[in-house]
């Protein structure tokens, strides 16, 4: 039946074209946004892990950030460490010297008092974003240093910051509020090599509060052989002391090594997971356009002969 008030044909012929925009316009946005999930309404269940997943990417970049500074600070107390074994070592060597007949033990001083001299410079300049965990200027004892480590998501959906907690006052060789505080400012109890008890302590940097015991480690030209054996069995504890600390700053750093090629990592399978759940296939919504612009066309040429169909009901009474 034809009829000039409702033409069935056209009516469906525009259906399937507003069927056919609708499908075109959300492969174009696809292909101009690059995501097949741009927003809650297009799948709410991948959009919310998706958003989440961002959040916790956002955090971990955060971390990343934290740990290269913590990397940082552990390297330059490190960093003075090692050049403090150096000076320590060079000092005993001075002490082992100085142990012969015939030296010139007031030279032999002057050398080690340069030596402590660069030991006050090395610890004063091991200092990274003003912390300096060497050196101590204020009257109280240095504190445990908490670095971030990680962020971690429960399954009850609360958030966690990890950190990687390192004990600054182990590391301490310099103390000047509290001289009894400082591996290189304290009295090291030793017996000397004729088996005498006595202490030294081999830096004084005048501290707010002096050592307790002790005498300051200087070879005069009138010490005895027995007596710098003593220093030199001090300047031995302090040695193991000071190992002891790098080699605690030197796990302290593997780890945040590890943590951050962790981190790194984890960052990347984020980045990959939220890309899986709302990133559009290229190759199919390029290749679904291509289908949908020639469906337009023929719905637009179908709709077209539903119109003029109408028309043609007026030659029926010509």
């Amino acid at each position: 039946m034809s009829s000039i008030l409702t033409n069935a044909a056209a009516l469906g012929a525009l259906s399937t074209l507003r069927s056919i925009d609708t499908n075109l316009s959300q492969t174009q946005s696809r292909i101009s946004s690059g995501l097949a999930v741009g927003q809650a309404a297009d799948n709410a269940a991948y959009w919310s892990i998706a958003t989440t997943m961002k959040s916790d990417n956002m955090a971990l970049a955060t971390v990343q950030d934290a740990l290269g500074l913590a990397s940082a600070k552990v390297d330059t107390a490190y960093a003075g460490l090692e050049r403090t074994l150096n000076i320590l070592n060079a000092i005993k060597g001075k002490l082992v010297t100085a142990q012969e007949n015939g030296v010139d033990r007031t030279k032999i001083n002057r050398e080690i008092s340069e030596l402590k001299n660069q030991l006050n410079t090395t610890a004063q300049s091991s200092s990274f974003s003003s912390e300096n965990w060497l050196y101590n200027s204020t009257t109280g004892a240095m504190v445990a240093r908490n670095m971030v480590g990680g962020f971690t998501r429960s399954s009850g959906n609360s958030i966690a910051i990890q950190t990687i907690t390192f004990d600054a006052a182990t590391s301490v060789i310099l103390d000047k509020g509290d001289a009894n505080r400082g591996i290189l400012t304290k009295g090291i109890g030793v017996n000397t090599a004729a088996g005498t008890s006595t202490t030294f302590f081999l830096m004084n940097i005048s501290s707010t509060t002096n050592a307790t015991n002790g005498t300051e480690a200087i070879v005069y030209a009138t010490s005895t052989t027995d007596s710098i054996s003593g220093m030199q069995a001090a300047v031995e504890v302090m040695i193991g002391e000071v190992t002891n600390a790098a080699g605690t700053l030197g796990a302290v750093k593997s780890r945040i090594d590890t943590q951050g090629a962790f981190v790194k990592d984890l960052a990347d399978t984020f980045t990959k997971g939220i890309g899986r759940l709302i990133d559009a296939d290229m190759n199919e919504e390029s290749t679904k356009l291509k289908a949908l612009q020639t469906q337009q066309q023929l719905a637009i040429q179908a709709l077209t002969i539903a119109n003029s169909s109408a028309q043609n009901v007026m030659q029926l009474f010509r």
